[in-house]
């Protein structure tokens, strides 16, 4: 039965398996049966049986068809195969199945089968060793796996745990379960075997190994911690067996000393055996990893252990393993912080967290400090090549190459010679071992060169990496949950208000607990890492290690930072600021912080390890050269790469970590500061820096590498600042006073030198500003207030980077879109500009100028928002003085200009006040002329908008005013302001008027001219808008106040010739002194308050002093007028002209509210004379719509009342008196110098006149009569400069009137029509009017004198010889000849003027020219006193014949008798060139004087006294004969004997004699006689010319008697004509008679040779041919 083939063997399986397929339960039962075959099979050991049932069997249990029993059964089978040592490897895979498939297999039978694997472990067989190696790995883990089963199926009820004691042994397992039984059993016995003892469960085991044994314990340990750590048992081996045994493996490496004699010690020491270390080393890691909690004393063992592995003493394979193992704690910072928790904070524990920390650090210094001893092969050859063989290359890295000459490329640490390479041993994080991984090695490893280092240097990176990210972690959820619970506690109080505030108090203990924690793991660690890292990092040569170095210093200073911990985050920052620095760099912040911390030396087991300072011969790649930041120039300094990047992770941590650097932004800045310097960067726009040359000394040197990274570092520099924005209030506190104090030092060193200027800290300071824009607020007043101090330094460049950073500021802070905006948050607008203000304090120009530049920008950007900013922005521009210099007060008046024309309307109207202000204090700035014109057309446009928005100004002031009212008389003060008692809008103006007053007495003439015509202007334009009592204001406080400084300062001015206006320009000889150009302000002055006067009368008159301002007006006017300079006295009469020309103004019964409705200008022409001089008529130039619209039509203008007018006028008219008599009264003495008034002014002065009569006449009196005609006759004799003659006199040819002249005459014309519409009394005042023309009429033939002034005839004048040049005054002679004449025409019959001899004084006055005849200056004189002499007594003399018989013309007679004598007899030669036809104009004007006479005066003969008409008759006969002049040529003789003249003598003689009215015998007589006188003369005279002629022979005659000859035949002819005219009956017989006997000597005559004669003869005798009739023949009777 036994022998049945292997293949029915199989088939029986297969039908088995068939079977439990249909029945698996019920073949399990009976699998004991089932399994019998085949372990039968087994038994015959013959190999392809045993194969094929242990196949057999392996399926079953597959399907799990095999109950315990039969499972047992395998089991015993297997051993005895085992113990045959058959199928060893099926045996094992069987073994495997069977406990794998299911939990059958339990306690005895279990223990048994792995003995039985462990058997098979130890043969000779290599493929069974490790294939039952393997299997028991599995097996252990099955057992363990049963157990987390187990434990999960019975999770839900709950067993009371029994305590464990502390004595209790194996036997307590009876609380497990089975299969929690089962590993306890087997963990117990494997710690057994590895402390040699034997095993309790596993019976049966021959041989065991220590490293295979501790291998086991290891991965149970780590694959199943949760099995240790639920059940107390297990718990208990840990503690128990496990603990104890590794302690007591360890023995070995504790005790040995590498180096130690043998001989020395006692006892040997038993060498430390690599495997079993090792693999200690990996259970203690275990361990601690995951059972500390439980093992908090034996770890704290355990740990100090592997710190002692560090020492230098130990072989290096183990410090390299211990270094291993401590990286594996470094990577789990939950597990440090248990150790510090647990160690370090324990009041009498070691600190175990700090020694491994500390030892870490010793340890790398050791390595640097003591040269390796362990490995000889390994030892670093001088030129730092790598030595070793390749025994460590599995683990260098690949790229080490010998370079020629022994150079390396290798990553290395080199430190005072030692050269220690940088192996790549470790992913970052994870704590991959190398030689705790070695388990198939027996002989300790030869570590390569640097393995050790690296590792180290990893342990310190990854513990830095761990607790930084664990604690902040930590932190980050502390902050959220004390966030979500503040929010909580701030919401209204709930119902579960008591639970909430446990909930957070718990919160806070929590915290407060945490924060312990995290404090003490800082300081128990930093001070190792910062000596470790810091070492490290001088030494290190390679980029990639520096970088790990600097983030770890980085995390670290950043959590110091975070925690608040002060000393170890400063001296972090320090160390990474000393790296940035070149080696031995003098910045004093630096060495104080390091002296501090070097001082504190710590112990690391014992050894005093002081912190290492950095060594200077580092080999590192100079990138920069460059000049310290330092007093005194030290040569340069150079900047490694590895400096470049410190710095850029000093940027870094100041970027990420701002937030926490507090105190320490000063190490950070100050760093930052000097590096920049060094590497030459500049502040440029907005405080970024960038690249810039260096200015003095030799130049910064950079290399290529660096060129390109400034940029990066000036932007990093930049982004730094930016995200400050992202700093809480008190860590950009700090900042901000970090930048300052800062920035003093830089400030103190730029004292009294003038080198370039460290500007970094006030470009960041702008920077910073400019960011945190949001919350300026908080660091507005340190920020500000250390810029204004920056703005105050000497060094220019410094100051110009104050002023730029700070106007910066400003301006940002005023554009920025603040929440609420700035316009609803006035505090803040000012808060910012008033740094603006604070600038004006500083006087620097360059200060000044960028203030003013800021503010122009700030009116450009933001001049609609300014609001409450505005006193301010125009108190800025208004501090500027004159003496700071042109530019300056160009840029402030741009600003000023801008205001003016863009934003008025948009600032409060409290601070248009200030605007007038300012725009006048720019006048009165004397840099530059058109700074000041140009404001004074400001100002005009100031007031032009006052009077545009006149109403909404009003309002807005007098709503103020209100409110400064309340709170003055809360304060109980008075409320003080300019101009107080008026309103507010009037102060405004009165504001503005007062300032272009003081502007119109500037020195500067073209400024005084402006000012005054804008003053003038505004109030002219814009005065109705004051209220009516402002006014009073206005002409007293204003325009009189102005009047009297101008007339102070003109009559004191300089009279010193001033020789040119600066620059080229040349003045005028009208303006070359400053009296001159004084004048010309007070002609302005004057003008303009006179039109005001005159324009806006009817506003001043109803003031209660307006006779007082007339008073005051008028006193200005005549002192003005009386001064001695032409150009204002005439101004001043300009000025009286034209307050005189006004009608009557209207009272201004109320100011209207509205502006007038009717706006349409209409001239009014006042007075009645038009000036010549001025050349137009006066206008008003108020607009009567103006006036009309203030009455709305409701009542009637009224009329002033007359008689307070009639006083004005009358104190007009003394004024006017008063100058006219100062002004014409001749000097006393004459000098060059003598002030004689110019005739325009004299011409106004007199034009005056007529408009004040027109107002004074009514009660205009004689002596006010006399008193005029004083000035008339005193301004009349006033000569002319030689200078100005040709300008007044016209060529001497021409004859006419001066302005003067006729301004006198029409003056005098005004009175005599005044007094011919007169009352009676007023006409008593003719005769004055005539002596006064007649006074003039002399002037033609005695030209006035003036006082002892001698004057020159103009013909005669030389323009540069005569002074003073007397005019013509003929013509004006004339001209009043024909007024006299015209007046006498109207007035001959008035009483007064026949009473007081007009007549007679004007026939007395025509005498002179007449008895001048030729000898008068001017030939038209005397002519015209003939026609004026023939009109007046055609009209006078019947009215003198009238009053023959009262006796009022008496006098005049012989007056006129005397006058006709001599004008008809003249005693004046004529002129030798007086032409023919001239002499005959002449004599006709005699003929008609004798006509005159023969009608008017010898026809009334009768009314007419007897001498007169007895002179008269002389007269005629006297003309009768001819006379002649002994100089006629003869072909003129008979022209120039006057014979018509004579002629007429005759005939009027004659007719006179025969006229047939002759009433008395006795006239008769008198004129025969006189005929027969006559007729004997001729006889006479023709009987001695016939002698002579007969006797004279061939000789001619003499002229004389030739002529005579011709006369008396002329006078023969006449008479006979004469007498055919009379009547017959008026010529007796006897004259008849004397005439007829003449003609027997005419014939006589005929002889004569003369042709002269013969022609006169021949006209005599032609009369005769009447006498001859035929004889008449006697008729006596009637015959004939």
């Amino acid at each position: 039965m036994w022998c049945k083939s292997k293949s029915q063997i199989s088939k029986t399986g297969d039908f088995f398996l068939l079977i439990g397929m249909i029945n698996k339960f019920s073949l399990k039962e009976n699998s004991s049966e089932v399994v019998q075959p085949f372990l039968m099979g087994c038994g015959t050991k013959e190999p392809k049986i045993t194969q094929l049932c242990l196949a057999a069997i392996q399926r079953l249990m597959s399907h799990e068809v095999v109950s315990e029993a039969a499972a047992g059964n395998i089991i015993n089978m297997l051993w005895q195969l085992m113990e045959n040592s058959l199928e060893e490897l099926k045996l094992l895979q069987t073994v495997l199945v069977l406990l794998t498939t299911n939990t059958v297999v339990h306690d005895e039978a279990l223990s048994k089968a792995i003995v039985l694997c462990f058997r098979l472990h130890f043969t000779k067989d290599n493929i069974t060793n490790n294939t039952a190696a393997a299997t028991v790995r599995q097996v252990v883990t099955v057992v363990f796996e049963r157990v987390v089963a187990e434990d999960e199926r019975y999770k839900d009820t709950v067993d009371q745990p029994v305590a464990v004691q502390g004595n209790s042994n194996r036997r307590s397992v009876s609380t497990l379960k089975p299969c929690a039984k089962d590993a306890y059993m087997l963990f117990q016995d494997l710690c057994q075997l590895v402390n040699a003892d034997a095993p309790y469960w596993l019976v049966g085991m021959t041989e065991m190994t220590r490293t295979f044994g501790l291998e086991l314990l290891e991965s149970v340990l780590n694959d199943f911690p949760q099995v240790f750590l639920q059940h107390q048992e297990f718990s208990f081996l840990l503690k128990e067996r496990v603990c104890p045994l590794v302690i007591k493996l360890f023995s070995p490496n504790i005790k040995f000393r590498q180096g130690s004699s043998t001989s020395s010690s006692p006892a040997p020491v038993e060498k430390p055996y690599f495997p079993i270390c090792m693999r200690l080393l990996r259970v203690v890691s275990v361990l601690i990893k995951q059972f500390y909690s439980l093992l908090v004393t034996e770890c704290e063992i355990f740990l100090s252990l592997l710190v002692k592995f560090l020492d230098a003493d130990k072989p290096q394979w183990l410090r390299a393993v211990a270094v291993e193992s401590i990286h594996r704690l470094c990577v789990q910072p939950q597990l440090l912080r248990s150790f510090c928790q647990s160690y370090d904070m324990k009041q009498h524990s070691t600190k175990v967290f700090r020694d491994i920390v500390n030892a870490l650090g010793s340890f790398i210094q050791s390595l640097f400090l003591v040269p390796s001893t362990g490995n000889t092969s390994v030892m670093p050859n001088q030129t730092g090549g790598n030595a070793s063989g390749n025994t460590g290359s599995a683990q260098t890295n690949p790229g080490v190459l010998g370079m020629g000459g022994g150079a390396t490329v290798l990553p290395a640490f080199e430190y005072r010679g030692t050269w220690i390479p940088i192996l790549n041993v470790t992913v970052q994080g994870s704590a991959k071992a190398t030689y705790l991984e070695m388990l198939d090695k027996v002989e300790p490893p030869t570590i390569p060169e640097g393995y050790a280092m690296s590792v180290a240097f990893h342990c310190l990176l990854d513990l830095v990496r761990g607790i930084t990210t664990m604690i902040e972690g930590e932190l980050g959820e502390a902050e959220t949950v004390s966030q979500s619970t503040t929010e909580t506690t701030s919401l209204p109080a709930q119902s579960s208000e008591q639970q909430d505030l446990q909930s957070v108090s718990d919160q806070t203990e929590k915290e407060l607990v945490s924060r312990a924690v995290w404090e003490e793991m800082v300081n128990a660690c930093w001070c190792g890492l910062l000596a470790a890292l810091s070492l490290l990092l001088d030494a290190s040569t390679d980029e990639a290690a520096t970088e790990n170095i600097l983030k770890a210093e980085l995390t670290m200073a950043a959590l110091c930072g975070r925690l608040g911990l002060v000393t170890s985050r400063d001296a972090f920052i320090t160390a990474i600021c000393k790296g940035s620095l070149p080696p031995h760099y003098a910045l004093t912040v630096l060495n104080n912080t390091t002296a501090a911390l070097s001082s504190k030396s710590y112990s690391i087991q014992g050894q005093n390890v002081q912190m290492i300072s950095p060594s200077s011969e580092s080999h590192q790649q100079v990138v920069a050269v460059g000049q310290p930041l330092a007093l005194q120039p030290q040569g340069t300094v150079m900047l490694t790469s590895k400096n470049i990047q410190c710095m850029r992770t000093l940027l870094n941590l100041a970027h990420c970590h701002g937030a926490v650097l507090g105190t320490s932004w000063q190490l950070v800045l100050a760093t930052l500061q000097h590096l920049v310097w060094i590497l030459g960067l500049k502040p440029g726009v907005g405080g970024a820096l960038k690249p810039g040359r260096a200015v003095e000394g030799p130049s910064t040197v950079l290399t290529t590498a660096v060129m390109t990274d400034l940029p990066v570092i000036s932007n990093i520099l930049s982004r730094l600042f930016e995200s400050s924005q992202y700093l809480d209030d008190v860590s950009l506190h700090h900042l901000i006073n970090a930048l300052c104090s800062l920035s003093l030092e830089a400030m103190d060193m730029a004292y009294g030198n003038n080198k370039e200027p460290s500007l970094f800290a006030v470009a960041k300071l702008l920077e910073t500003g400019l960011v945190n824009m949001h919350r300026i607020e908080i660091l507005w007043r340190p920020l500000t207030g250390h810029l204004l101090e920056v703005c105050q330094h000497p060094n220019s460049r410094m100051r110009e980077w104050g002023a730029e950073a700070l106007t910066s500021l400003i301006k940002a802070g005023l554009t920025f879109s603040h929440d609420p905006p700035l316009s609803q948050n006035q505090r803040l607008q000012l808060l910012l500009l008033n740094p603006l203000k604070e600038l004006s304090n500083i006087s620097h120009p360059d200060i000044r100028i960028k203030q003013l530049e800021c503010v122009l920008q700030i009116l450009q950007s933001q001049g609609d928002s300014l609001g409450p900013g505005w006193p301010l922005v125009l108190g800025v521009m208004g501090a500027i003085r004159s003496d700071q210099g042109e530019s300056l007060i160009r840029t402030a008046f741009q600003c000023l200009q801008l205001v003016v024309t863009d934003f008025l309307p948009t600032m409060p109207c409290t601070c248009l006040q200030i605007v007038v202000e300012v725009a006048g204090s720019f006048g009165l700035h004397n840099q530059e002329l058109n700074i000041s014109l140009t404001s004074i057309g400001l100002l005009w446009n100031i007031s032009d908008y006052f009077f545009q928005r006149g109403e909404i100004i009003e309002k807005e002031l007098n709503k103020e005013e209100a409110v400064l009212q309340k709170q003055a008389e809360e304060k109980g003060v008075m409320l003080n302001r300019p101009f107080h008692p008026a309103p507010p809008f009037d102060c405004l103006w009165l504001c503005l008027y007062a300032k272009l007053g003081e502007l119109c007495v500037d020195p500067r003439p073209a400024v005084r001219k402006s000012a005054g015509q804008t003053l003038f202007s505004t109030i002219g334009a814009h005065g109705t808008l004051l209220q009516h009592s402002t006014w009073h204001t206005v002409i007293w406080k204003v325009l009189f106040h102005l009047l009297d400084r101008v007339r102070e300062s003109s009559t004191t001015a300089d009279k010193e010739k001033i020789e040119s206006g600066g620059g080229n320009i040349l003045i005028h000889h009208s303006r070359d002194t400053a009296e001159k150009q004084w004048a010309e302000t007070w002609v302005l002055t004057l003008a303009g308050v006179a039109r005001i006067f005159n324009t806006r009368r009817y506003l001043l008159q109803p003031l209660g002093d307006f006779s007082q301002a007339w008073d005051v007006l008028l006193d200005h006017i005549q002192s003005a007028a009386l001064s001695k300079n032409n150009e204002v006295s005439l101004a001043a009469l300009k000025s009286f002209q034209e307050i005189l020309q006004i009608v009557s103004p209207v009272r201004d019964s109320e100011k209207p509210d509205t502006p007038p409705a009717i706006n349409v200008s209409v001239p009014v022409v006042v007075g009645t004379t038009t000036a010549t001089s001025l050349g137009r008529s006066f206008m008003r130039t108020d607009s009567i719509g103006e006036r009309i619209g203030r009455y709305n039509g409701s009542e009637p203008p009224v009329i002033t009342d007359e008689i307070e007018d009639l006083n004005l006028w009358w104190a007009a008219w003394n004024s006017w008196y008063r100058i006219g008599s100062e002004s014409t009264r001749p000097p006393i003495t004459c000098d060059k110098l003598t002030f004689i008034p110019s005739q325009p002014f004299l011409t106004a002065l007199i034009q005056i006149f007529p408009a004040l009569y027109q107002h004074i006449k009514t009660g205009f009196s004689m002596d006010d009569l006399q008193k005029l005609g004083v000035i008339l006759h005193g301004a009349v004799s006033v000569p002319i400069s030689s200078d100005a003659s040709p300008f007044i006199l016209p060529s001497y040819t021409e004859a006419v009137l001066t302005s003067l002249q006729e301004a006198v005459l029409t003056a005098l014309d005004v009175l005599q029509k005044a007094i011919c519409v007169g009352s009676e009394s007023m006409q008593i005042m003719y005769p004055a009017i005539f002596d006064q023309l007649l006074a003039f009429v002399e002037f033609s033939c005695k030209p006035p004198q003036y006082g002892q002034l001698e004057t020159k005839h103009i013909a005669n004048a030389k323009y540069n010889q005569a002074e003073w040049v007397a005019l013509n005054y003929v013509p004006f002679a004339e001209r009043s000849l024909e007024v006299v004449v015209d007046l006498y025409q109207k007035t001959a019959c008035h009483k007064a003027v026949v009473t007081e001899k007009v007549l007679q004084n004007i026939i007395k006055t025509l005498r002179i020219p007449l008895s001048l005849k030729y000898s008068c200056p001017s030939e038209s004189t005397w002519k015209l006193a003939v026609s004026s002499l023939l009109k007046v007594l055609s009209i006078g003399l019947p009215v003198a014949r009238q009053h023959a018989s009262s006796g009022k013309f008496d006098s005049m007679w012989p007056e006129l008798a005397n006058t006709f004598e001599d004008f008809l007899f003249t005693k004046s030669t004529p002129p030798d060139n007086l032409s023919i036809q001239e002499f005959q104009k002449n004599e006709s004007i005699d003929v008609e004087v004798v006509q005159l006479i023969s009608t008017e005066i010898l026809p009334y003969a009768n009314f007419i006294p007897k001498e007169f008409v007895g002179q008269i008759m002389t007269m005629l006969n006297k003309g009768s004969i001819h006379s002649q002049s002994s100089s006629f040529t003869e072909a003129e003789i008979d022209i120039r004997m006057r014979e018509e003249f004579s002629k007429v003598c005759f005939e009027t003689l004659l007719q006179f004699s025969f006229s047939n009215k002759v009433t008395t015998p006795q006239e008769g007589y008198i004129s025969r006689m006189a005929l027969s006188v006559l007729l004997k003369r001729s006889q006479d005279v023709l009987h001695r010319y016939i002698e002579d002629e007969r006797l004279s022979g061939k000789c001619p005659l003499p002229r004389q008697q030739v002529t005579e000859i011709i006369f008396v035949l002329k006078a023969v002819s006449t008479l006979i004509d004469s007498l055919k005219k009379t009547q017959p009956e008026n010529v007796d017989a006897n004259t008849w008679a004397q005439v007829i006997a003449l003609y027997p000597t005419l014939v006589e005559c005929i002889t004569c040779s003369s042709s002269e004669v013969c022609s006169a003869l021949k006209e005599a005798l032609v009369p005769f041919k009447d006498f001859m009739h035929p004889p008449a023949s006697k008729v006596q009777n009637g015959e004939s």
